[in-house]
């Protein structure tokens, strides 16, 4: 057959989501020291609750936060039914410390997986009162991916920035050092936590940059981001809304799933992912870059719908389940 008529390939699809398992470890496992452990029944009913909620959203790539456990976490897979020929959870593979890890699990061939702590020396952010914020308090995670129908590679970032909990001074052992029912206290408190996830999202930005930069792959950030997708932390990250003043800074910025949809009849007047003091809020988040948006001369995909799955969030709190909602993104490939 004639090369010049060939017919072009079939469209593919790739779904994307991103979850926050809260808290996920073993039984018996203590991940914080005011927290009690799960039980073998609580652990039973979290890896089936979370099992099911992946079988709902039925992703090709997944991203997870609050991963204590590796081995939790692929329980977890186990018991959704779906096959995933990659997990991973860098820095749980034998219980994390500290603070918990962001995972991934893929259908598709993961080529490579990195994880990012550090910031350079240069990207660190004095605190006040603490210090130098000089890395994630959760690690970032870098995957290389390969695309359904030899449609080239896709890089995938998971990230879980600093919580908007203020930040009080305690001691080594966790004594608290200040009066927290002070507002003048709560307020520096706050500001702390702030600049913390300010100085991770500049960290975060730096290195969605460099990859963009780098190669015309298309970029994937997902995510708890801690903040609306509007809000300055999370515009540090993405920078879509320097593009109205420089359009040639769409190579490098990132864009908002729920935004670019291409089909704007879908597209919700409110979507949320998380509830705090009864406050609806988009704290977990699918970006993409200039490839998936078809508005772009760049495109090779674009974002067909995105959807919150959300109803438990109002069941009351219960911990064998996530406080937060599942964000799932249909992305069409060219």
């Amino acid at each position: 057959m004639n090369p010049d008529t060939q017919e072009p390939p079939s469209p593919a699809t790739l779904v994307l989501a991103t979850c926050n398992t809260l808290n996920l470890a073993n039984p018996g496992r203590v991940f914080y020291d005011n927290v009690e452990s799960y039980d073998v029944d609580e652990y039973a009913r979290k890896v089936h609750w979370l099992g099911g909620m992946l079988r709902r959203v039925n992703a090709d790539v997944v991203a997870l936060q609050e991963v204590w456990d590796e081995s939790a976490l692929r329980d977890v897979i186990a018991a959704s039914g779906l096959r995933y020929p990659h997990v991973a959870a860098p820095g749980a593979e034998q219980g994390a410390q500290g603070t918990p890890r962001v995972g991934l699990a893929s259908r598709c061939r993961v080529v490579e997986v990195r994880s990012h702590q550090a910031f350079t020396p240069s990207h660190a952010v004095p605190v006040p009162e603490l210090g130098e914020h000089r890395a994630f308090e959760r690690p970032v995670l870098e995957a290389l991916i390969e695309l359904p129908g030899e449609r080239g590679t896709l890089r995938v970032l998971v990230a879980h920035l600093k919580s908007k909990r203020p930040k009080f001074l305690q001691d080594a052992a966790g004594n608290p050092l200040e009066d927290r029912d002070d507002p003048a206290v709560l307020a520096r408190a706050q500001v702390r936590s702030l600049v913390m996830r300010a100085a991770e999202a500049a960290a975060l930005r730096m290195l969605v940059v460099q990859r963009l930069l780098d190669t015309r792959e298309p970029l994937v950030l997902m995510g708890d981001l801690n903040d609306g997708p509007h809000s300055m932390t999370s515009q540090i990250v993405a920078a879509t809304q320097s593009i109205a003043f420089d359009r040639s800074a769409r190579d490098i910025a990132l864009f908002h799933a729920p935004e670019v949809q291409s089909d704007p009849s879908i597209r919700r007047d409110f979507a949320y992912s998380h509830l705090h003091q009864g406050w609806p809020d988009v704290l977990d988040q699918i970006w993409v870059s200039e490839e998936f948006v078809a508005s772009s001369k760049f495109a090779s995909g674009d974002v067909r719908r995105v959807e919150f799955f959300n109803d438990h969030l109002h069941e009351g709190r219960d911990r064998t389940k996530s406080d937060h909602g599942l964000v799932r993104a249909l992305v069409h490939l060219r």
